[in-house]
């Protein structure tokens, strides 16, 4: 982020938003903004059947550990904790008195939040337990390549072209994001959610985003930015929220599932089926509370929407979730 004074010449774009997102007075960590759902929606803030569904998920993990006495949940990328509040108020009490709760978060703690909620800069180390990771890997600041070349940006947005790509980039992108042209170099997000799995002494981790995969990239990348609910054009100036979709495929470890979240809400029992007409005439009022349910599920697993986000999950020390389901024996 510029101030009057400081030098404004072009950095590499990785550069750029990571002192526009986190430097002093940054987008997401100056006093008293608004986080991170004053500028766009999520899963979270879109219905309280999300948290319930990653409560239902940390049981299943508490189940493989064999219901330690400490139950670790981390959120990762926290914003205002809204989903360790709707996970701790969606669990049965007797599980919630042995969950400890994490927020990772580079901006300051909220006023008000429930004490026992630990706030942090990093996710705790050898914890036992969920880390979830809601929208965080798309504002893990990358670099952009173009025909061999870094892509450089002032503080204005106006790109420029930059020096060649280090070894350990053009690697990457051979590798994950072929045929030249413009590319988001993920390598940092790699990097960012190796580093978050490896806090995990048992459990299971997962980190849900905007997502493409190898077969599928898109050919001019997908960089981004976000003000007050609308989308806009991306510059690193600390005005607005700077994005880009995730490689997931990049970022999985061995024995990671990938999954979209109409898939993984739909094992969590999340469903948008209508409720039966009769329960209209039987109980109205449950109708009509089923009903309102049975729309916000619609929007969490729609395909054109929130549903085609991509769930990365990865297993440390317990079975993949979702099981496979059983095969048929037949001769």
């Amino acid at each position: 982020m510029s101030t009057p004074g400081e030098p404004t010449a072009p950095l590499r774009w990785r550069s750029a938003v990571e002192a526009a997102l986190y430097g002093p007075g940054g987008f997401y960590v100056r006093p008293g903004g608004p986080g991170p759902a004053g500028h766009f929606r999520t899963s979270v803030h879109a219905s309280a059947l999300y948290a319930g569904a990653v409560a239902r998920l940390l049981q299943w993990v508490d189940a493989q550990l064999g219901h330690p006495r400490d139950l670790a949940l981390v959120d990762v990328g926290a914003g205002r904790a809204e989903l360790l509040v709707g996970v701790l108020a969606a669990l049965d009490p007797r599980t919630a008195e042995r969950v400890r709760p994490y927020a990772v978060e580079r901006a300051e703690r909220p006023d008000g939040l429930e004490p026992r909620i630990r706030w942090t800069a990093e996710p705790p180390e050898g914890v036992t337990g969920l880390l979830f990771a809601n929208e965080w890997l798309d504002n893990v600041p990358l670099d952009i390549a173009e025909d061999g070349h870094y892509v450089l940006v002032a503080p204005d947005g106006t790109e420029s072209r930059g020096g060649p790509l280090e070894d350990a980039d053009r690697a990457w992108l051979e590798r994950w994001w072929p045929g030249g042209g413009r590319a988001e170099i993920g390598r940092p997000r790699d990097e960012a959610w190796g580093a978050a799995v490896r806090s995990l002494e048992r459990g299971l981790a997962v980190a849900v985003d905007y997502a493409h995969i190898r077969r599928a990239r898109p050919p001019y990348g997908t960089l981004t930015g976000f003000r007050g609910g609308r989308e806009v054009p991306p510059v690193p100036d600390g005005s607005c929220d700077v994005t880009a979709h995730v490689a997931l495929d990049a970022c999985a470890g061995p024995g990671a599932v990938l999954l979209t979240q109409r898939e993984a809400l739909t094992a969590l029992g999340v469903s948008g089926a209508r409720p039966p007409l009769a329960l209209a005439s039987s109980d109205p009022a449950a109708y009509v509370r089923a009903l309102a349910s049975a729309g916000e599920a619609a929007e969490l697993t729609s395909r054109s929407g929130l549903g085609a986000f991509g769930w990365l999950v990865q297993p440390v020390g317990i079975p993949a979730w979702p099981q496979p389901a059983p095969q048929d024996g037949g001769t």
